[in-house]
């Protein structure tokens, strides 16, 4: 009924004249005109008597999207405060302590992986710390093969020491000068400057309380005559940069004009040797041998993949004339590459290795390197030998590793160190054999572990907890020192038996500081780029591992070395060189 009712009034207010309509006449209607008539009065109070509708449903067609849209924008500014916070940090520094006189100092040689985790970890106000080394950076060694092809710039990275040690509690004194010789006995350091700028002293000593040897290693040429001479290395930035020159000074002279075909065919061969070698060392408390794979590793692969990547991505395009004469060779020593991976992922990077055109050769060591060619001992599959002749352009000589002159002095001076051969021989807490209050660690400390960047890490972090938990224990030490003194001189029962209520909590303490068990190296895994945007990886999990390969590797592989870069600015150089590079490609000049 109220419908029916509400219909009629409609049908009657639509044929009545509108009072707008009459107000835009010639003439105005007077007020009286312009107020409700009754039938629009009994519309409206139909109308505000009508049952309010039922609020519908939100549409979930697309509410995956609104929410995903909604964690993405949060995360960005969340991540986007983070980086913010993250550079005003590293920008600005606090304020640090002052050195103490009466504490103990502690020498750091090198600013590798084990001295900069070291470094990381350490109560820098528990010492008074002195770093000594040639470089004054740190250098993420992972990515230096991608630097000699410009796919990472050098400088993105190098991490300044003086940034890592400015945000310490305690200062930290650093001198840029290469050790050269370590008296046990005296326990002082001589140093030289070898800066290219000379200042009125150029040698002094640097008395220790404790010291850590981290200096690394140098590249080994296992007595091969001709590699000093000839061959590039691909330990430091410099070997990079030299690199970089000498391979584009091939490609050049190669266009030079009336260059014979078979001059060109050698300046565009390039040879990548990793002289991978297993050695055998003993396992103390085992009282056996342990074979580690000396050498193989990654570097040489890497390096092969990205110079590989280089020319198809981009020489090609800029230079095509070399199109069918540029060549990379991958010589290995071993019987495959990447021993430390499982065998189905180095079957994987043999095959892709392949696919690219990169000539792997194994089985095969290098005899003797002049500027031309190598010699080459080649073991056939039945056992037997041949030598062959590969002329080549540029010889990248990319592992191996060899004890510094200052660690072989110091080996010279200990006794215990007569039968060491790979450098200083370290007990289960990386205590040098043969002294007291010295440490080593990395390449250049013998142990039953293969010389690479995660054993060195793990290292550090080791001997800055054992560092720490020295220090807790002196201090703990003194205040029960104290204690005991002053039960001495009290005369009240109530207060002596306070006081030894105190020193029951403190010999605990002390028992808890120290109780740290040897350093005991746990693998956390290996990756390798192998080219064309892949990658392998064999990671710890669980009580396996897990293996993989291929283009979804090779996004993990940048990611986990993205999270790896020691700083924030570090991972943003990074990650802007791999987009320059995805967007404007790679430069072919020759510096």
């Amino acid at each position: 009924m109220a419908s029916a009712r509400l219909s009629t009034m409609q049908a009657a207010l639509r044929m009545r004249p509108s009072p707008i309509g009459l107000n835009t006449g010639r003439f105005i209607l007077p007020r009286q005109a312009l107020r409700p008539s009754p039938e629009r009065a009994a519309i409206q109070r139909a109308y505000s008597t009508a049952p309010t509708p039922l609020p519908q449903p939100p549409k979930k067609k697309f509410r995956f999207i609104r929410t995903a849209w909604s964690v993405t924008k949060w995360t960005a500014l969340l991540g986007t405060a983070y980086l913010a916070y993250s550079i005003y940090e590293t920008r600005y520094p606090q304020e640090q302590i002052d050195p103490d006189p009466t504490k103990k100092t502690l020498v750091v040689l090198g600013t590798g992986w084990g001295s900069v985790a070291l470094l990381k970890k350490l109560d820098t106000e528990n010492y008074n710390v002195i770093v000594v080394s040639p470089r004054n950076f740190f250098l993420f060694t992972p990515l230096l093969p991608s630097c000699p092809t410009g796919t990472v710039e050098h400088r993105s990275i190098m991490e300044p020491i003086r940034h890592i040690i400015r945000h310490k509690k305690g200062t930290v004194q650093f001198y840029e000068a290469d050790a050269t010789k370590i008296d046990h006995e005296r326990r002082v350091i001589v140093c030289n400057d070898n800066s290219d700028i000379k200042g009125d002293v150029n040698q002094t000593e640097i008395p220790f309380d404790y010291l850590v040897v981290g200096v690394g290693a140098e590249s080994a040429t296992f007595g091969i005559p001709g590699v000093k001479e000839h061959a590039c290395f691909l330990k430091e930035i410099s070997d990079a940069q030299k690199i970089r020159k000498k391979v584009m000074d091939c490609i050049e002279t190669a266009m030079f004009k009336d260059q014979s075909q078979e001059e060109k065919d050698r300046l565009l061969h390039m040879i990548l040797n990793t002289p991978g070698s297993v050695v055998f060392v003993r396992n103390k408390t085992a009282d056996s041998m342990t074979q580690v794979v000396v050498g193989g590793g990654p570097t040489g692969v890497e390096f092969a993949a990205e110079l590989q990547d280089f020319f198809e991505d981009d020489l090609r395009k800029w230079v095509p004339d070399i199109s069918d004469s540029f060549h990379v060779t991958l010589v290995e020593a071993l019987p495959n590459v990447l021993p430390m991976f499982s065998k189905t992922l180095i079957e994987y990077t043999e095959k892709t290795l392949n696919e690219e055109k990169i000539s792997l050769r194994t089985k095969t060591m290098v005899k003797k390197v002049t500027d031309k060619y190598i010699e080459a001992e080649v073991t056939r599959p039945d056992g037997s030998k041949e030598l062959q002749v590969l002329p080549y352009g540029c010889l990248i000589w990319a592992t191996g590793n060899a004890v510094r002159p200052v660690v072989r002095d110091l080996m010279s001076q200990i006794p215990a160190q007569k039968n060491s051969r790979r450098g200083l021989a370290v007990n289960e807490y990386l205590v040098v054999d043969g002294t007291d209050g010295i440490w080593a660690l990395g390449d250049c400390s013998a142990t039953k572990y293969a010389p690479t960047a995660q054993v060195a890490s793990q290292q550090g972090a080791f001997l800055a907890r054992l560092f720490n938990n020295m220090a807790k224990t002196q201090n703990i030490e003194k205040e029960m020192t104290h204690l005991e003194e002053l039960a001495a001189t009290s005369d009240s029962d109530a207060d002596k038996e306070s006081i030894k209520n105190q020193l029951a909590v403190k010999e605990k303490a002390v028992r808890k500081v120290k109780q740290l068990s040897p350093f005991e190296y746990t693998h956390q895994g290996s990756l390798a780029y192998i080219g064309m945007e892949r990658a392998v990886a064999d990671i710890a999990w669980w009580n396996g591992n897990f293996a993989s390969g291929g283009a979804w590797t090779y996004l993990f592989w940048r990611s986990a070395y993205l999270s790896m870069c020691f700083s924030t600015r570090n991972r943003v150089l990074v990650a802007l060189d791999w987009l320059k590079v995805k967007v404007f490609g790679r430069d072919v000049s020759r510096e």
